[in-house]
């Protein structure tokens, strides 16, 4: 008969060929993190730290201006101002660090790791995020790209009632057009490529943000994930992305998980974490992630309808280097056409898109 200790040690192990398999060096992301991957097996291969690489990994995109879900260039707030947030967890010393709603820097994926290393908080916010990392010799910048600026203009603009005025003028004395019909006449240097984007933005709002996850050859794991939340958010509106065990969680015994798209619904499953304790029981990454898809669906009473409106990806890296991911539907129609939902998967000297499982199709 099985002892009380003995069921508490087999209810928190892994699978026997799961924990016997020797660990490896791997890398994966959201799909934008392609070169954050490479950068970050540059340092597991130079024996660098596991959070040091994909903190050092997702700074590519945090400092990209045309990068516009993460950092600098990532689109605004309701009132024109970015806020950012992230959070990191470090495998070996099962520490975490956060920082929402930061105003000002375009790294806060590096604020994160300050307050986990520098502090024995968890989480700084606003403007005492910001404050924080001006004492740690941060600047503060005004991140609003001229990109970015432009998509919020013409969000602006759209905001129209039935009657089609704006919450910029009642009609009485402006010319009421349809959302989009004068952006030529407004925006005469920008290109139609670029103005045509920011009508798609303004219009359906996007999310965005990367999950980078890491495990080296001595079995140690880390992960980060950053964003620019959700465009036009009020401000204040703080996703899925800086709180542990949502966006992001890490146990150095089983595995790591993270997550990107719509971070409300992240939180009510508290997906992260559900991953890596599905994993602890041993299912496989693609099922762990694929039972919190069904989590979610099933706060929707599974009315395809609504689950239409929103996406979410999770990832998941077992100790052993098994990963997976998976997205709530295969795809998005663009022109036309399906686009495959994908991530990125670096366990060698390039990085390379892999298709995500999928829990409900889009044809």
């Amino acid at each position: 008969m099985m002892s009380r200790r003995d069921w508490v040690l087999a209810a928190g192990s892994l699978p026997a060929a799961a924990a016997a398999a020797a660990p490896k060096d791997i890398v994966i992301a959201s799909s934008n993190g392609e070169r954050a991957c490479a950068r970050a097996m540059e340092i597991l291969k130079a024996g660098g730290d596991t959070l040091t690489a994909v903190i050092e990994g997702v700074t590519i995109n945090e400092q990209d201006p045309d990068d516009t879900s993460v950092g600098y260039g990532g689109l605004p707030n309701e009132e024109g101002i970015v806020e950012l947030d992230a959070s990191v967890m470090h495998g070996p010393t099962r520490r975490c660090g956060a920082v929402a709603s930061l105003r000002g820097i375009k790294t806060p994926s590096q604020i994160a790791r300050l307050v986990m290393e520098q502090t024995d908080h968890i989480m700084l916010v606003g403007d005492g995020a910001l404050r924080f990392a001006l004492a740690q010799g941060f600047r503060d910048e005004n991140l609003l790209t001229e990109k970015a600026r432009l998509a919020w203009l013409v969000w602006k603009q759209s905001l129209r009632d039935g009657a089609g005025h704006s919450n910029w003028t009642d009609g009485l004395d402006a010319p009421v057009s349809r959302p989009g019909s004068s952006l030529r006449n407004q925006f005469p240097s920008v290109d139609e490529k670029t103005l045509t984007w920011a009508l798609e933005v303004a219009v359906r709002p996007p999310t965005g943000t990367i999950n980078c996850l890491a495990l080296n050859v001595k079995g140690e794991m880390s992960g980060v994930t950053t964003t620019s939340g959700l465009a036009w958010k009020i401000p204040g509106r703080v996703g899925d992305s800086p709180i542990i065990g949502a966006g992001l969680y890490v146990d150095q015994d089983v595995g790591a998980a993270g997550s990107t798209g719509r971070g409300e619904e992240n939180i009510r499953v508290a997906g992260a974490h559900t991953v890596v304790e599905n994993m602890r029981r041993g299912m496989t990454p693609r099922d762990s992630c694929m039972d919190c898809l069904k989590r979610i669906a099933r706060n929707f009473g599974d009315d395809r309808k609504r689950l239409a409106r929103f996406d979410i990806n999770f990832y998941a890296l077992r100790k052993d280097g098994a990963y997976a991911s998976a997205a709530l539907w295969n795809g998005a129609i663009r022109d036309g056409k399906l686009a495959r939902r994908q991530f990125v998967v670096n366990d060698g000297p390039a990085s390379r898109l892999e298709d995500c499982a999928y829990l409900l199709e889009r044809r």
